[in-house]
């Protein structure tokens, strides 16, 4: 008997559900045997009683901006507030801006796209921190029209 027919005769005894098998060809004597173990006694399991259904807190609104004119993102990238890490940021809260100066940088695909004022307005609240992923349309600024 070869080798490659002994592996072949174990993956088949492995494969089935034989316990036993003794297989004799040219002399050669192959005996396989497989343990079971015995069956555990099932125990019977009591039913479950059903707990008193916990209420999960509800989840806190997210903070909204307050209402009033907002200056939103014209594109997906990432908000910086300033030309340079050690720059001072393009419009602060509390700066006025004159329509069409720019407030601050989108980063795209490694592209620096400036956001200009869309109006001579006072900058009430910066709505995004430096440095963050905004996506289109995500609120910048809240500002107030001059």
């Amino acid at each position: 008997m070869e080798l490659q027919d002994i592996l072949t005769l174990f993956d088949r005894f492995d494969a089935g559900t034989a316990t036993e098998l003794k297989v004799e060809l040219g002399g050669d004597l192959v005996c396989l045997r497989r343990t079971v173990e015995p069956a555990a006694p099932v125990q019977a399991v009591p039913a479950a009683v059903p707990a008193a259904p916990v209420q999960a807190p509800a989840p806190e609104p997210e903070p909204q901006p307050e209402p009033g004119r907002t200056i939103n993102a014209p594109l997906v990238g990432t908000f910086y507030a300033a030309s340079a890490p050690d720059a001072a940021p393009f419009a602060a809260a509390g700066a006025t801006v004159r329509k069409g100066e720019p407030v601050c940088l989108i980063e795209a695909m490694k592209m620096m796209s400036e956001v200009p004022a869309p109006c001579d307005c006072v900058i009430e609240a910066v709505l995004v921190e430096n440095g963050a992923a905004v996506a289109y349309d995500t609120p910048l600024f809240r500002v107030r029209e001059l």
